[in-house]
């Protein structure tokens, strides 16, 4: 077998290709287009929420962009001042300091740099005002804007902090901002009727909270754009709004006046050891302006929530309700705000409407008798004196201050008269004079009214009403039969432009005639000359008067018996009224005319003088 040759191999040459590996996997279509879905979407959520932020809510979120960037300062403005009437400074306001903080501004990078450094202001601020520290450190790390940490701070004080600021080198977060503080340079005089103001300049009683709108004034403002360490932004616009500040006030109150009452007021409150204190009001009765008006006890207008006299009576077991009520009873006006039971010198009224109505005349004799006692209806009601008056004409009835005499004119009377003008003099109204609290005469209704009622009405019991009221009435039965709005307020004043507004006198109505009032100042000179009055007496001066005593209210027999003394002088052109009311006397009497008559003839002897009234009585 033939070999065939062997065929010779091809050889084939083979390149490796080497792969390149900076070639990146190249990206799926579906991958792809699921990324640019989910770009869009997110670039739509952003457009929306930009177009909320800039469309929806830009208004508000400009607005927190302001209060961030903006400091306001407020300017207090100063309070007004209040005079006595010959401009006597009762209340005045000096500059101090309030100091505040923004918490949020005391802060450092670090939280535990924040913690300790508001650890550091607070101990600052409690050592230097005599704080408690934990109270401190709680408004320190308040998220209020701002905390009050104290007021009314003197300079000595505010100095002492400046010093501290600069030593520790705090930049922003502590304010110190002016203020005023109210001061009364005479203490305690007519503290009821001035009032006081609180810790930011608010009035609380009296003048100062009747005419706190007027006294108070308007705050100012200066607003400055601030960058974040609170320094001013270069070239902002800064807004300034001026401070207004508050009237000053004139008061009709006499200081020397007022010092004479109160003086002789305190006297005759402890000498009597009158449970309840006592009242006195003097007006000029031609133009209703209130010369004096003064409780007893008083209190200390620069220490106002230190109780006085039997205010502080078990003091340290009262709860704190109980304090407080008694520092408001202790602050009211008494001559506006305390009702009492006007007793005997309401027959003034009841004989005023008597002569008016031509029912009775002053000197007719028999027209009344006293046999000690008076029946009325199913009652006997006694006179106040153990000894029968007898026969009696009307000025022999107010002279004796005769119960029985007196019920029987208020039955002639009749009620339906009587409510007729109760109302003319005002006793159905407030006086308007303008001080807080003030109340109104609470008397029966007409319709209720049966003969026991009109008996006791007559002679002034058993139903109530405020000294003022009494007084108010009282000048319209002496000064020609004018009801005049009593006045305690004189003038305003702007202390800016100088303008001053004046009150004027105004007169309500005409009650009773001149010729009635001339016949009543007659037999008030009588009742001080003859009658119950005669310890009213003083010498060289004509005067008149009527004594009044009012039993405890029904119900009430703590209340005690009401002591008070009407007077006028002098008798012809009368100048003063004078109504003088002790609360519960347990002295030897309690007796008005005994105990209040002389104290309104101690005062007159000193304010008579004073005021350049010539004598007119050998």
């Amino acid at each position: 077998m033939n070999k065939q040759p062997k065929k010779k191999k091809k050889l084939v040459k083979v390149t490796r290709i080497k792969k390149n590996t900076d070639v990146q996997n190249i990206i799926p279509n579906r991958r792809l287009k699921n990324m640019l879905i989910v770009i869009i979407i997110l670039f739509v959520l952003l457009m929306s929420r930009l177009f909320f932020l800039q469309v929806v809510d830009g208004e508000h979120l400009t607005n927190l962009a302001v209060n961030q960037q903006t400091t306001s300062e407020i300017i207090s403005s100063k309070r007004g001042n209040i005079y006595d009437s010959t401009g006597v400074t009762l209340a005045k306001s000096e500059t101090v300091d309030t100091i505040s903080i923004n918490p949020n501004k005391i802060v450092k990078k670090k939280p535990e740099d924040t913690k300790a450094y508001k650890e550091l202001v607070a101990k600052g601020l409690s050592e230097i005002f005599k704080l408690d520290y934990n109270e401190t450190l709680s408004k320190v790390n308040s998220t209020a804007s701002v905390e009050t940490i104290i007021k009314k701070v003197e300079e000595d004080k505010v100095n002492e902090l400046k010093k501290w600021i600069k030593e520790n080198k705090i930049g922003v977060g502590i304010n110190i901002d002016e203020d005023t503080k109210r001061y009364y340079p005479l203490n305690t005089v007519a503290s009821q009727v001035v009032g006081v103001c609180g810790s930011d300049n608010q009035g609380l009683s009296g003048i100062e909270y009747s005419y706190d709108s007027i006294l108070k004034g308007v705050s100012g403002q200066i607003t400055t754009s601030t960058d974040a360490a609170n320094g001013e932004i270069p070239n902002s616009v800064e807004s300034f709004v001026e401070a207004k500040d508050g009237y000053n006030l004139n008061l009709t109150i006499d200081v020397k006046i007022q010092s004479i009452v109160e003086k002789y007021l305190k006297k005759a409150a402890e000498s009597n050891k009158c449970s309840r204190g006592g009242n006195c009001i003097i007006m000029d009765p031609s133009n209703g302006h209130i010369l004096a008006m003064a409780s007893y006890p008083y209190y200390n207008l620069n220490d106002p929530y230190t109780p006085t006299s039997y205010y502080a009576d078990d003091w340290d077991k009262l709860s704190k309700e109980e304090k407080s009520k008694r520092i408001y009873s202790m602050w009211k006006v008494r001559s506006v705000s305390e009702m009492y039971e006007p007793g005997s010198v309401f027959k003034l009224i009841t004989a005023s409407t008597a002569l008016e109505e031509n029912i009775t005349s002053t000197n007719k004799n028999g027209d009344f008798y006293c046999t000690g006692m008076q029946h009325v209806g199913d009652k006997d009601i006694s006179c106040w004196s153990s000894h029968p008056h007898g026969s009696q004409t009307l000025t022999n009835a107010l002279e004796n201050s005769c119960n029985p005499a007196l019920m029987q004119l208020g039955k002639r009377i009749g009620a339906t008269t009587l409510y007729k003008y109760y109302n003319a003099f005002g006793f159905f109204d407030k006086t308007n004079v303008g001080l807080s609290g003030e109340e109104k005469g609470k008397f029966h209704k007409l319709e209720d009214v049966g003969p026991v009622e009109l008996a006791t009405m007559s002679f002034g019991q058993r139903f109530t009403i405020t000294p003022l009221q009494m007084a108010t009435a009282l000048c319209a039965v002496v000064n020609g039969g004018y009801l005049i709005e009593p006045t305690i307020v004189k003038s305003m004043s702007n202390p800016d432009t100088g303008e001053t507004i004046n009150t004027e006198t105004k007169y309500v109505r005409q009650v009773i005639s001149s010729q009635t009032s001339n016949q009543m100042r007659e037999i008030m000179q009588s009742v001080v000359i003859n009658g119950t009055g005669k310890k009213a007496a003083v010498k060289g001066y004509s005067v008149g008067g009527k004594s009044g005593t009012s039993e405890p209210p029904v119900g009430n027999k703590e209340a005690g018996y009401v002591a008070s003394f009407a007077a006028i002088s002098p008798v012809e052109n009368t100048k003063l009224v004078v109504l003088v009311t002790l609360y519960d006397p347990h002295g030897t009497s309690h007796q008005g005319g005994t105990v209040a008559g002389p104290v309104a003839g101690q005062i007159l002897s000193e304010v008579l003088p004073y005021l350049g009234i010539e004598p007119d009585q050998k």
